[in-house]
This record gives C-alpha cells, structure tokens and sequence, in this order.
C-alpha cells in the first residue's frame, strides 16, 4: 500500500481525517507511524498529497490531510475484455488500476465458460476492492468504470460507439494478424480502446465483428500469452509508442 485512500466518510467537520479497519491496521502495524510523521494519502476521484499523523491507536487512525497534488495521468486507454478466469481476473483488475484504465467492458465470448458469471469476482464489492488495491499501488486516485456484458454482439452492434466513443483508436491483439503494433501509428493524444480475448482467443465471427466495427488487428508476435499476461504488456506496448511519438526527432551534430 503506496497510498492510504480516503473517502468522503472519513473527513470529520474540522478537516482531519478519522481511518478505521485495514488502512489504519496497515498503518499501525506494517508502516508503524507515529504521530507527527507524515503519510502519502489521496482523496478517492481526487487530489493526493500527506497526512500528518495525529493518532495511530489500536483500530484508529486520525490524520491532519494536506491534498494538492494531482494523481498521475491516465493512459487513455479502454479495454474491451473478454472475461477471463476468475483466478486470472482477481490479477487484471488490480492491474488495469495500477495503469490507468478509463473504463472496462468485460463481455462475454464464445470461449468465455458461462460459470465465470456467477464468480464473486464480478460482485460489485468484489470487483471495488481489487480496484481500490491497485490504486493504492500506484498512488492513484481515480477509479476504473467497470461494466459488464453477457451478450457479445449485442453490445458490439448496439454500444460500442457509445461507450468507447466513434473517435477512439481501436485495436485488436489476434494471433493470426502479422503487423506489429507500431505498424498502426498510435498517435499521442489518440484514445486507444484494446480487444482482448479469451486465452482460447476470439473465434473467427468475433474476430470478424470487431474488424467490422473498426477494430484494426495486429500481432503481439509468435508467443501466446495469459490474459494475465497479455494485458500489461499491451498496455505497456501502448504507452512506449506514446512516448516515442512524443519523444523530439534526433539531430545531427556537426
């Protein structure tokens, strides 16, 4: 934990904030703060900055919150994920947090087994908390949206312009496509919508569907990956062209 999260319920009407359960157990028995040392906190959908320790008793935490800071930046980026395994998702989840996900579709696909809907995993409270845990990691702030969907092409057909947008970059990780990602110019400012699927991949309809709608596809090279896998490298892919198209041309020095 990188950053003690604090939501609206735990500010009293003098500006301090008052932490119960396990943040204010991470901070008595794993960072052991005393009072008058600080803490990196942040404002859930807000600004971050520290908290000077007022109290750190047993089961309570009171703090004194400076915030002006503002998190890190997004990636501007969406996934649209066929969900995965619920042992596999409870590992996405957190991540896609951690890297600055906007929003994620996870949708139903012909290689996506029906039991995965009834996981825990997809509970609202279940699926809060891996969020909550990955931006504790990352020091961020700002929550994912989360949306699910057990009709694949109903919802390529009848929502994806409006939920991802008719102007974003899409792109489609499929083993069969042999251009690189770099081949397809992702531009700086470009939002990037990433359909990933199954580890058993989309089937050729879906497949087709997708390019139908936009999608472009491309090669993550000759490796299969774990959905666990595939996302943070496609992430990762995402924001190195970013920073390569924003990086100045080289010159010459004579």
């Amino acid at each position: 934990m990188n950053l003690l999260l604090l939501v609206d319920d735990d500010f009293l009407p003098d500006g301090t904030a008052r932490l119960t359960g396990r943040r204010a157990q991470h901070a008595r028995e794993v960072l052991r703060a005393e009072p008058g040392e600080s803490l990196r906190v942040g404002r859930l959908g807000g600004l971050t900055g520290t908290g000077e320790v007022l109290e750190n008793s047993a089961g309570v935490l009171h703090l004194r919150v400076a915030l002006t800071e503002p998190p890190p930046p997004r990636a501007g980026v969406d996934l649209l994920l066929a969900i995965p395994r619920p042992k596999a998702l409870k590992k996405v989840l957190p991540a896609v947090a951690s890297l600055g996900v906007d929003r994620i579709v996870l949708v139903n696909a012909a290689r996506v087994e029906k039991s995965y809907f009834d996981s825990k995993v997809l509970e609202p409270a279940f699926v809060h908390e891996l969020l909550i845990q990955g931006l504790e990691q990352a020091r961020d702030t700002r929550l994912p949206e989360v949306l699910v969907r057990e009709r694949f092409r109903p919802f390529v057909e009848d929502e994806l312009d409006a939920v991802f947008g008719p102007q974003s970059l899409r792109l489609l990780p499929h083993p069969p496509a042999r251009q690189p990602l770099r081949a397809l110019g992702v531009g700086l400012a470009q939002r990037v919508v990433l359909a990933i699927g199954p580890d058993g991949g989309w089937v050729p309809f879906e497949a087709d569907l997708l390019e139908a709608h936009g999608f472009h596809p491309f090669s993550l090279g000759p490796r299969i990956l774990r959905v666990e896998t595939a996302v943070p490298v496609l992430l990762g892919q995402v924001a190195l062209l970013r920073d390569d198209t924003a990086a100045p041309s080289a010159t010459t020095l004579t």
